[in-house]
């Protein structure tokens, strides 16, 4: 009897949110190949430290959330989002190659960069698209499904590198110039595969980012932008868990195993969680996803034998399977239609500006203190951000209890 809504949730998920996912799937195969490289190439090949590599992330990181506002804007005036995301998409794919011909610091900075601002134009403009397609109760389940199927690429990502790394004797370069192929087909399939929904007949554009669009965000979307920015604060990057990796004596073909991990587990849980999403509380499933997190800081800061490691990020991506949809829908559903790409775009303005932040400051405590120091600090953020989502809640609840 409890076998049925199972399957009609994925047969009434819109066909345009499964194509948007396998277009995520292909773009992040390309991305993961060069991301759980690019570490290990920065430090080994061109000599950069760990507050280098941090700060690199940060300023990328923090990239594609700045240029995510412009476009998600821009969509919304438009009444267009698919053709942005193309852009973005197609900006990604040709930003590899720069990786592979690299032959110093700056050079990586750019492409990475560049990389960044390809996710910054179809970040929002996409995440909207998938909002428009669906239905309100559907929501969750549509977020989880495109981040399973997104996530799905960034594990076979890195272990497509471990299998170049392994046959041509840790070519770098090489396995960049392989990561451009899944870049241009999800190009092509973006382009060819997925219909916009039709823009209203006589709908008349409107600046989004005037001061009344700007109040028409509201209260609760605004309360989920902050919870979102806090939260980013324990999201430093990705690239410690590779240097974490690096300590624990795996081969240096060895280590994007590690981001496997990560994201098998993520890839696993994302949809699972996001359908959730649609039945549960939003608060609760948040706080059990940081939850998630510390324990994973917790094992990271004292796993120095690579066993330890793999549980530690495999537990990293638990919690990205249980709140990163979970953060789309929010978004979403606290946010107005015709603002939808707006507001996509401000919460992740916000949001890349503290994981800027907060890669930077991993970065430095993790050379002048250590790897514990670095994770026990992620650790403490998630605390915080809890402890601001209780308070919150509580406070919520006293006030219409006054009313």
């Amino acid at each position: 009897m409890q076998t049925r809504p199972r399957p009609r949730v994925l047969q009434h998920i819109p066909r345009s949110v499964w194509v948007l996912g396998f277009v995520s799937l292909l773009m992040d195969v390309s991305s993961e190949i060069v991301h759980s490289l690019l570490p290990m190439f920065l430090m080994a090949s061109l000599g950069a430290s760990a507050t280098t590599i941090g700060l690199i992330e940060g300023v990328a990181e923090a990239t594609a959330p700045a240029v995510k506002v412009f476009s998600g804007t821009l969509s919304d005036y438009l009444g267009n989002r698919k053709w942005l995301a193309v852009a973005g998409y197609g900006l990604g794919a040709l930003s590899k190659p720069l990786f592979a011909i690299a032959p110093s610091i700056g050079i990586v900075v750019t492409a990475r960069v560049l990389d960044r601002v390809g996710k910054g134009i179809r970040g929002a403009p996409r995440d909207a698209l998938v909002a428009d397609v669906t239905p309100p109760h559907l929501r969750g389940a549509a977020f989880g499904l495109r981040q399973s199927l997104d996530t799905v690429g960034a594990f076979l990502g890195p272990l497509l590198a471990v299998v170049i790394m392994l046959a041509w004797a840790d070519n770098f370069r090489l396995a960049f110039w392989v990561a451009v192929i899944p870049g241009l087909l999800a190009v092509a399939l973006l382009a060819f595969g997925v219909e916009e929904p039709a823009r209203e007949p006589g709908a008349k554009r409107v600046n989004p980012i005037r001061w009344e669009s700007v109040k028409q965000l509201g209260g609760g979307y605004w309360w989920v932008v902050v919870v979102g920015g806090v939260f980013a604060l324990a999201r430093f990057s990705e690239a410690f868990l590779v240097l974490r990796a690096m300590g624990s004596g795996v081969p240096v073909a060895l280590v994007p195993l590690v981001m496997v991990a990560m994201n098998v587990v993520y890839a696993l849980s994302a949809y699972p969680f996001g359908k959730l999403a649609d039945t549960t509380s939003h608060t609760r499933l948040l706080i059990a996803g940081l939850v998630a997190l510390i324990a994973a800081d917790v094992v990271l800061a004292h796993g120095a034998h690579w066993s330890m490691v793999l549980v530690g990020v495999a537990l990293w991506g638990l919690h990205m399977g249980m709140t990163q949809g979970l953060l789309a829908t929010m978004v979403a559903q606290t946010a107005p239609a015709h603002l939808r790409g707006t507001a996509f775009g401000f919460f992740n303005l916000f949001s890349g500006m503290v994981t800027l932040a907060s890669s930077v400051i991993a970065g430095a405590l993790w050379d002048r203190v250590g790897a514990t120091a670095t994770f026990y600090a992620g650790a403490g953020f998630c605390v915080l951000t809890i402890t601001l989502l209780v308070f919150g809640r509580s406070s919520a609840t006293q006030s219409r209890a006054n009313r």
